[in-house]
C-alpha cells in the first residue's frame, strides 16, 4: 500500500474524533498502485451513538425549537463526516485511477472536512456538541457498493451531493423562515461549495463511461447506482435546478430527473 492509500485508511479507520475533525496532512499522491482494497465500514468515534433507521426530519414548523435545528444539522453534520470518509474510502478502493482524479478527490475531501468543522462550531455554540445525537450510517449502507469509480462518482457525487444542493437550498429557507440565519447561511455556504463537486462527479463519470449529455448520460448514471437507490430517492422537492445546472447538467437530464418516480407504486 503506497503512502496516500494508507494515509486515507488511517482516517477511515480511526475511532477519534479530534482525528477525522483535523486529520495530518496527506502525502502527495504519487504513482498509482494496483492494489485496491474496499473498507467494509468506518471507525466511530466513542462520542457517536449508530442507530440503525433516521429519525423524522422536523418539519418547516418544527424548526423554530431550537432543539429540532441543533438535531437537523446535526445530521448534516454526520453527512459531511460519511462524505470525508468516502472519499478516502475512494483512494483506497480506486489506487490504479488518473492522478487528476485522485487530487480532486483530496481536495474534494479537504472541503468536505472544512464543512464538517463548520457544523462542529455551529452545534457547540448552539449548545448540542457532536454526539449529542443518534446518527445513521446511511452513506455507508450505499456508497460503498459501488465496484468501479464510475459508480462512486454517480452514487457520491452525482447522487447524494447532487440531492445536497436541493436540501440544503430548501432548508436554507427554513432556517431563515425559523430565524436562524447561522444555521441559514451555513447552508448557503455548503450549497455554493458542493456545485462544484457535483461538477467534479459529472466530467469523471463522462471521463470513466465516455457517456455524454441529456438522456443517455441519464440511463447511464441510473444504470450506474448500486441497488437499490433510483434517481427519484436523489433529489428533493422543489428540485434545485438551478445549482444543478451550474454543475454542468443539461436540461433533459434535468428534466428526466425531476420527472423520475411519477409513476413508481
Amino acid at each position: 500500500m503506497n503512502a496516500l492509500s494508507a494515509w486515507a485508511e488511517a482516517y477511515v479507520t480511526s475511532s477519534s474524533l479530534a482525528y477525522k475533525l483535523q486529520p495530518p496532512a496527506p502525502p502527495e499522491p504519487g504513482a498509482p498502485e494496483p492494489r485496491p482494497s474496499k473498507l467494509p465500514s468506518p471507525g466511530r468515534p466513542p462520542e457517536l451513538t449508530v442507530t440503525a433507521r433516521s429519525e423524522k426530519t422536523p418539519s418547516a414548523g418544527a424548526l423554530r425549537a431550537e432543539g429540532a435545528r441543533a438535531r437537523l444539522l446535526h445530521t448534516f453534520w454526520h453527512h459531511e463526516l460519511q462524505a470525508a470518509e468516502l472519499f478516502c474510502w475512494a483512494l483506497v478502493a480506486f489506487p490504479d485511477t488518473p492522478e487528476a482524479f485522485r487530487r480532486g478527490l483530496l481536495k474534494i475531501f479537504h472541503d468536505e472536512v472544512r464543512h464538517l468543522g463548520l457544523y462542529t462550531d455551529y452545534l457547540r455554540d448552539a449548545g448540542h456538541p457532536a454526539g449529542s445525537f443518534p446518527v445513521r450510517d446511511w452513506f455507508w449502507q450505499r456508497v460503498p457498493a459501488a465496484r468501479e469509480p464510475s459508480a462512486f462518482v454517480a452514487t457520491l457525487g452525482l447522487g447524494f451531493e447532487g440531492a445536497n444542493l436541493d436540501h440544503a437550498a430548501r432548508f436554507g429557507e427554513r432556517l431563515r423562515a425559523a430565524g436562524d440565519e447561522a444555521g441559514a447561511s451555513l447552508q448557503d455556504t455548503i450549497r455554493r461549495e458542493e456545485v462544484a463537486h457535483v461538477a467534479f462527479a459529472l466530467k469523471w463519470f463522462r471521463a470513466f463511461t465516455g457517456e455524454g449529455t441529456g438522456g443517455a448520460l441519464f440511463d447511464r448514471w441510473a444504470q450506474a447506482l448500486p441497488e437499490p437507490l433510483s434517481p427519484w430517492v436523489l433529489r428533493a422537492r422543489p428540485m434545485n435546478r438551478d445549482d444543478r445546472r451550474r454543475a454542468g447538467l443539461d436540461e433533459v437530464f434535468l428534466d428526466r430527473l425531476e420527472a423520475s418516480g411519477a409513476t413508481r407504486a
